[in-house]
């Protein structure tokens, strides 16, 4: 089959950072600036748009047996479709980007092309150009152009212009210096099946209540602006919500020495004193700075001419698993909601009285972060059926390491919780019933410890916040561990067979199999794709024991660069990366079966379903059937019927 190499360059009024690629290219003012292509490996090329569409490339964006390549595909297939008005065939497509996560690479084209050692690196240039001709001119917001027009043209820089269009002819030669790179490990089928599967979900998009969303920005910056307005009252600070105005006022207050103003700070400070001026201060500074209200501004920012949200998930975002990763709304953290009258809240705000919400709720950020979920809403004539597995990270790593009475746990339904603490404990433990206090100390411990996490862990999950001594954790862990011999054994075997692979000799550790291959270790999971950790490396870890390094994304510092693991975080990565082709397997089903997912968090699916098709009994019991690579692996799933998302 012949391939088709893709790039383009855009303009629209609309802040692709912030809102994504879908309602970017639904601005009223997108267009496609340039497109550049080439077949195979013939020469580049580059045309403009609005000048014509050169027959060749129009006819084979639809044919079948022409392969259309991107790297992120899925912002050409969207903006093409948008600017051309015809229907594109995301099997046709295969995104690059993709396949460079699947082998642990970036997901950004630069760092790809640096990490592969490419001779074709991203042109810096093409910085400028992208701020002179693809966003709005500052300059013209107040005069602008012919029907408003805020964009500069070729003529105000044809010579920019020509490097314009050299760089996007590069980024094919770069995406096409990728493609050949890693063309010796294709995206398997059910990867790419996957894919597929999830750009019909990304451009079904999901129905946001406006009028909510709208109402609840309003209220919580009239609520920010009259709290400040209050902190500034009681401090006489000129702005109270500057870190550093605010440490100096609370240093004089309470004659201590701040480095940091952050949550923790504010709670030792909040345990300590006993001016009621100074806890006044921080509660509302508490309020004023919670961000997860601005979730509101996220989801209209996404929403398209049509009312529905789109492009806040990204497939494969998790590299070493190959989750899906949150963007935009960061649907991966919303909020969890506690209150009772969770229906009478939400129309309060739809009806736009601030004073009577207020007066109902008093704190008015909490109530409506516990509201963000509910701003999603299913489709005209439809309601949500929100389904999830029931623990099961738990589930899949009893089943991996053979933890047989913990598997019987949940054959049986029994609460692994309660189970685990009368397996540590030595004695019967029911929730609410008799040792129901040892519950939480099983629940702190299965959360923290699963993954060789240890006293620090503990801490770090909140364990003396909910009333654990210092003296409890070691002896704790060592319980838990005891408890749980199969699972400890596993995390060493595990671990073993890294350091064992990454020099060369392939090994088998249960339903895994490690081998490296053109530096790179994968570890083939038992659905048949693989996880992978490139340039493997062997060092001296600060024990002076042997550990496992590798080159990946720093989560803080998004420098590509190499990182250190070990036995338990290695297992974690295996026991999530299976927990994520059960779910991918539940969802390929559910569609088949005519069920539409408007988007899915962690291991739960929320389907748009029309009144009186399938039923919340039927999408858990799709989601429980049984997994023919995953025999034996006892799935539950739970579901409930709603009219706006939330947690049962």
């Amino acid at each position: 089959m012949r391939v088709l190499g893709i790039d383009i360059e855009t303009y629209s009024g609309t802040d692709l950072i912030k809102s994504g690629v879908y309602a970017y290219s639904s601005a009223p003012d997108f267009k496609i600036l340039l497109f550049a292509y080439a077949f195979d490996d013939d020469e580049v090329k580059v045309f403009e748009p609005d000048s014509g569409i050169p027959c060749e490339v129009l006819e084979a964006l639809t044919a079948p047996d022409v392969i259309k390549t991107a790297y992120n595909a899925e912002f050409e297939i969207t903006c093409i479709q948008r600017a051309f008005g015809i229907d594109l065939d995301p099997a046709q497509w295969r995104c690059t980007m993709i396949q460079a996560a699947e082998l642990g690479l970036p997901q950004s084209l630069a760092q790809t092309a640096q990490a592969l050692g490419l001779f074709a690196q991203k042109d810096k240039r093409g910085r400028k150009c992208i701020d002179f001709f693809s966003k709005p001119c500052k300059a013209l917001k107040d005069a602008p152009l012919l029907d408003g027009d805020m964009r500069h043209t070729p003529t105000d820089d044809p010579e920019l212009w020509e490097v314009f269009k050299e760089y996007c002819k590069q980024d094919v030669e770069v995406e096409r210096a990728i493609r050949k790179r890693l063309e010796a490990f294709p995206i398997a089928e059910s990867e790419q099946r996957l894919w597929v599967l999830d750009k019909r979900i990304a451009a079904r998009g999901c129905l946001i209540d406006r009028q909510l969303a709208e109402n609840a920005v309003r209220f919580g910056e009239r609520y920010t602006k009259e709290k400040t307005a209050e902190m500034q009252r009681l401090t006489g600070l000129t702005n109270p919500n500057s870190v550093s105005q605010l440490k100096a006022w609370l240093e004089e207050r309470t004659g201590q020495t701040f480095d940091v103003l952050d949550k923790k700070a504010v709670k030792a400070v909040l345990k300590d004193t006993a001016d009621p001026l100074v806890k006044e201060v921080l509660r509302l500074r508490s309020e004023t700075a919670k961000t997860s209200v601005k979730k509101y501004g996220a989801m209209l920012d996404c929403t398209c001419p049509d009312g529905r949200a789109r492009g806040f998930l990204r497939f494969y975002g998790a590299a070493r698993t190959g989750r899906w990763a949150g963007a935009l709304v960061q649907v991966q953290n919303l909020p969890r909601n506690h209150l009772p009258d969770l229906s009478e809240a939400r129309e309060l705000v739809r009806a736009g009285d601030y004073e009577l919400f207020e007066m109902c709720y008093g704190s008015v950020q909490q109530t409506l972060s516990e509201l963000i979920r509910t701003a999603f809403v299913p489709s005209e004539g439809c309601r949500f059926i929100v389904s999830d597995f029931s623990a099961i990270e738990a589930r899949v790593v009893a089943y991996l390491a053979g933890e047989k009475w913990r598997l019987k746990v949940f054959e049986d339904g029994g609460d692994i919780y309660c189970a685990s603490a009368s397996k540590m404990f030595g004695v019967p433990v029911v929730k609410h019933g008799v040792n129901g206090h040892l519950r939480q100390k099983g629940k702190i411990a299965e959360l923290a410890l699963g993954y060789g996490g240890s006293a620090g862990a503990l801490k770090s999950m909140g364990a003396l916040e909910m009333g654990l001594a210092e003296e409890e954790l070691q002896p704790l862990v060592d319980s838990w561990r005891k408890s749980n011999s199969k699972i400890c054994r596993f995390w060493y075997d595990v671990q073993t067979a890294a350091l064992k692979a990454a020099e060369g000799e392939p090994q088998t550790v249960g339903r895994f199999k490690f081998f490296r291959k053109s530096g790179i270790l994968f570890v083939r999971l038992p659905s048949g794709r693989c996880i992978a950790y490139v340039q493997p490396r062997i060092e001296e870890n600060r024990f002076g024991k042997p550990s496992l390094t590798y080159r990946g994304l720093d989560q803080q510092t998004k420098a590509w660069t190499r990182l250190e693991t070990f036995g338990g975080k290695l297992v974690e990565n295996l026991v999530q990366a299976v927990a994520r082709d059960c779910l991918a397997e539940s969802m390929i089903r559910l569609e088949e079966r005519g069920f539409k997912i408007v988007f899915h968090v962690h291991d739960e699916v929320i389907i748009d379903a029309p009144q009186g098709f399938g039923s919340a009994e039927e999408v858990a019991a799709i989601m429980g059937e049984p997994i023919p690579w995953a025999q034996g692996l006892p799935l539950r799933a739970e579901g409930y019927e709603t009219e706006f998302y939330r947690k049962d």
